[in-house]
């Protein structure tokens, strides 16, 4: 190791730390001033008011600030960098488009194909640069990976980025869970001298503490897409470099335990979705956090419950590092137990046959929503459109939809089933007068600006069911591309209505159009 690594990392965790400190106020007054706000807009947020999105660029600029002040000053590690400049540069390089992606995403909006295109083509680009993944620890040996090395190295990249980013779903949770990964790496790298790695991690712990200070419950700002992302980038790929000098029998695994949280969470996230026949990349309000929630935890109690467990897999991670074979594999025959229990003990791994009725049910409004599609995309008027709406609404039980377009200054609203009712309900009870509960409404924004859509329901219910909402989402951007092809902004959006007191025929013969009590 370089005689100076210890001082310079010491150095570049407090300048971090200062920074991100620093600039984050800064940017949580940028993002209200402007308007960069996460919206509470669909069931599966937590938080209930506007928070600004973008804080994840203090982490990045934090990260890179100490780095790249400490390398181009002429030192000895300086010089050790530019050594070995392609393995360095690639690794920094490979970080500002990450991060780059996270920022168009939390501004415009990236889609999941649109965000695998990047992140493999930044892994396929760090796997030519040397960020191997060469074999895989086996007892007794290890097994060299030869063409398998390429995918394995892609997805556990892909994988360990997008596992951040799905974790990041209460205030501060990404943040601690990532710091204690980052301070396991950092102690590896350290005892095996690796002074570039050793630096990296520094600098990343020193970001994420100047962070959390303004992150961790209540939280004023978010990471967004540019921090989550940036995390799971920087982990994944400096767990690579750190690991590829241990033993062969914890090359991996070390990492693996570290991460295994986040890991975990996206494997149940991914086997729950193609159980109930849920899209891949759809959100819900399933993950471990979510929970632990319903049990009745805070939103704090629930992020140092994780900070907690990821301490103590920081911890068997390490110990794997340092431990003969026969002890690795009983350890993780432990782990693996432990985790197991506590997962159950939270609802996983429990399906039967509610499961299977589920992916029924979903399948089938996936297929309805599509025949909907189909017809929208043969629209040729306002009236075809709105034609669609109302036959979407019937389909997931609303009693009542509301287009509201933008670029026209008005409201194309009418009833399903029974007449508007835009107040309370007065009904006589016994002589006396009880107002029955509001209707239950949901809003959905159109794409490009375009307007809304509401739902509204009738039947008593207190909250929209996840899978219609999945449903909702999904047809106003089908809704969205209609209008833009059959009425350009240019033109006016008055005209013809739909008759709206019958039933689309594609769906008045599918169950779900007529069952109310089907929310999941």
């Amino acid at each position: 190791m370089i005689p100076s690594i210890p001082k310079t990392a010491v150095t570049a965790f407090v300048l971090a730390l200062v920074i991100a400190a620093l600039l984050t106020p800064n940017l949580r007054r940028f993002a209200e001033a402007r308007g960069l706000l996460d919206q509470p807009k669909d069931s599966r947020r937590v938080h209930r008011r506007a928070v600004p999105r973008i804080g994840g660029l203090a982490v990045v600029a934090a990260f890179y600030g100490p780095l790249l002040g400490l390398l181009l000053y002429e030192t000895d590690l300086g010089r050790y960098f530019y050594s070995r400049a392609i393995s360095g540069v690639s690794l920094l390089a490979g970080g500002v488009a990450i991060a780059a992606l996270g920022l168009y995403d939390d501004l415009r909006g990236a889609n999941a194909w649109q965000k695998f295109a990047v992140q493999f083509g930044v892994a396929g680009a760090l796997y030519s640069c040397g960020y191997r993944i060469d074999q895989v620890s086996l007892p007794g040996g290890a097994l060299e990976l030869g063409v398998f090395a390429l995918p394995l190295t892609l997805i556990w990249i892909v994988g360990v980025i997008n596992a951040m980013n799905l974790i990041d779903g209460l205030d501060g949770l990404a943040g601690g869970v990532a710091l204690c990964a980052v301070l396991t790496n950092l102690v590896v790298s350290m005892v095996q001298g690796q002074p570039i790695m050793t630096l990296c991690m520094a600098a990343l712990a020193g970001a994420l503490i100047g962070f959390l200070f303004y992150n961790f419950n209540p939280a004023s700002i978010f990471l967004g897409d540019t921090g989550s992302l940036f995390l799971g980038y920087v982990l994944a790929v400096t767990s690579i470099r750190t690991h590829q000098k241990s033993s062969a029998v914890v090359s991996l695994l070390v990492p693996i335990v570290a991460l295994a949280l986040p890991l975990a969470d996206t494997a149940l996230a991914m086997g729950r979705r193609a159980l109930s026949g849920r899209p891949m990349f759809s959100g819900d309000r399933e993950h471990i956090h979510h929970r632990l929630l319903r049990l009745g935890l805070s939103q704090r109690q629930v992020a140092l419950a994780l900070y907690g467990a990821s301490v103590l897999l920081g911890a068997v991670a390490l110990t794997l590092s340092f431990v003969s074979e026969p002890a690795v594999a009983w350890i993780l025959v432990a782990v693996s137990l432990a985790a197991f229990l506590a997962l159950r003990q939270l609802g996983f791994f429990r399906t039967g046959a509610q499961m299977f009725q589920l992916r029924r049910r979903n399948l089938a409004l996936r297929s309805a929503v599509d025949k909907i599609a189909g017809v929208l995309r043969g629209a040729t008027s306002v009236g075809d459109v709105l034609d669609s709406a109302k036959a979407f609404a019937s389909l997931v039980s609303a009693d009542r939809v509301r287009v509201f377009l933008e670029s026209a200054d008005m409201a194309l609203h009418e009833s399903v089933r029974s007449p508007a009712v835009l107040a309370p309900s007065v009904l006589p009870v016994n002589g006396h007068v009880n107002e029955v509960a509001r209707p239950f409404l949901a809003n959905f924004s159109l794409p490009h600006a375009l307007g809304k859509v509401e739902l509204e329901w009738d039947d008593g219910r207190a909250e929209l069911d996840r899978d219609h909402e999945i449903a909702a989402e999904t047809m106003c951007g089908h809704i969205a591309l209609a209008l833009r092809r059959v009425a350009p902004v240019s033109e006016p959006l008055r005209e013809s209505r739909s008759n709206w007191s019958t039933i689309d025929p594609v769906v008045s013969a599918l169950p779900l159009a007529q069952s109310r009590d089907s929310d999941a």
